[in-house]
């Protein structure tokens, strides 16, 4: 028995989504892990990983690869789409939740904001910069507390007088919250107000001057938090919809998309099989001294020969996939 799917694969500094949606769109099957440094491991481990747990053959008409590391993926698997987050957050949240018009977006190193009318994007925002709103803040401060993860939502929640946290900037977030530590409050109102010192941080970096309308979805990894659906719920005072995969979203968004792209076209997938999982890819970084803006340019290539030492970008030798980073494109290939 097969299947024909659609893979999507999201790429982000912390972790990796692969996700599987069928003909009509429907969702299939995904698996998340940790990239831990190691895309191009994530990546194949990843496909490895969705590929034995499959109850069925898997025929792959198309990929689509979206996150950070979309290009690297992309070159790895032989994707026929490539895509931001942005895009790909928007077509799985439009497909999957009737009427969305706001996507609230939180993960590990970044946060987003995704406007949407009549289906289609007409503002957004992204913060790349402070981590006082991300995941791996959350994170930290919870290993500080010493409560687990996955304790931190329903321990917040149990918070009656949450402690108010200054959240305009994680070092400042993270000097209050042990100073208020100090002072004796129970770890849940502290937790709860690090919660609403998230919210009032994103939403005053990423919402200001946008409308945002019912329905709301939030997605990303901090989605499962349920303190901090708490928290958004009581800032923009209306119900806030946590999709069953919002952590995959992104990776079921570029499977959309993929399926959306061999449906219009109905050209063959490039995708290189299943068994890139098992190839040998390493990547080689080398800097082009051909003007003055001395671009890192980064080459992947196939096969375990050692690669050594390389001065120029032009001594590279190999079997070259993909090749990107300079500014002119000269070097530019996949």
């Amino acid at each position: 028995m097969s299947l024909d799917v659609y893979l999507g694969i999201d790429v982000g500094s912390v972790t990796t989504k692969l996700a599987l949606v069928d003909e009509k769109g429907k969702y299939v099957d995904s698996y998340m892990l940790k990239t831990a440094g190691k895309p191009v491991d994530a990546v194949q481990n990843g496909l490895k990983q969705i590929i034995s747990q499959a109850l069925c053959d898997y025929n792959v008409n198309g990929v689509g690869t979206t996150g950070s590391g979309r290009n690297l993926a992309g070159a790895l698997v032989g994707a026929d789409v490539v895509k931001n987050e942005i895009t790909a957050h928007a077509v799985a949240a439009s497909t999957n939740i009737p009427g969305v018009q706001t996507i609230l977006e939180i993960g590990g190193q970044d946060s987003k904001i995704i406007i949407l009318r009549d289906g289609i994007v007409t503002d957004f925002a992204m913060n790349t910069v402070c981590a006082a709103g991300t995941g791996s803040f959350l994170d930290h401060q919870a290993q500080r507390l010493n409560v687990p993860i996955e304790k931190f939502g329903e321990t917040a929640l149990r918070s009656e007088n949450p402690a108010r946290i200054a959240g305009r900037c994680g070092v400042f977030a993270e000097s209050d919250l042990i100073h208020k530590q100090q002072l004796g409050y129970p770890v849940e109102d502290l937790l709860y107000g690090l919660c609403q010192a998230l919210v009032r941080n994103y939403l005053s970096n990423l919402a200001l001057g946008k409308e945002l309308l019912p329905t709301v979805s939030f997605q990303g990894g901090v989605a499962t938090n349920s303190g901090m659906v708490k928290a958004f719920e009581e800032a923009l005072n209306t119900k806030i919809v946590v999709p069953e995969n919002h952590q995959t979203m992104g990776a079921i968004g570029a499977a959309l998309l993929a399926m959306e792209n061999h449906q219009y076209t109905e050209v063959p997938t490039k995708f290189k099989g299943w068994e890139v999982g098992n190839m040998n890819f390493q990547s080689v970084t080398c800097q082009c001294t051909g003007c003055s803006n001395n671009c890192e340019v980064i080459t992947i290539l196939e096969g375990a020969e050692p690669v050594g030492h390389v001065e120029k970008i032009g001594d590279i030798k190999g079997n070259i996939i993909a090749r990107w980073g300079g500014t002119c494109g000269r070097w530019d290939i996949g």
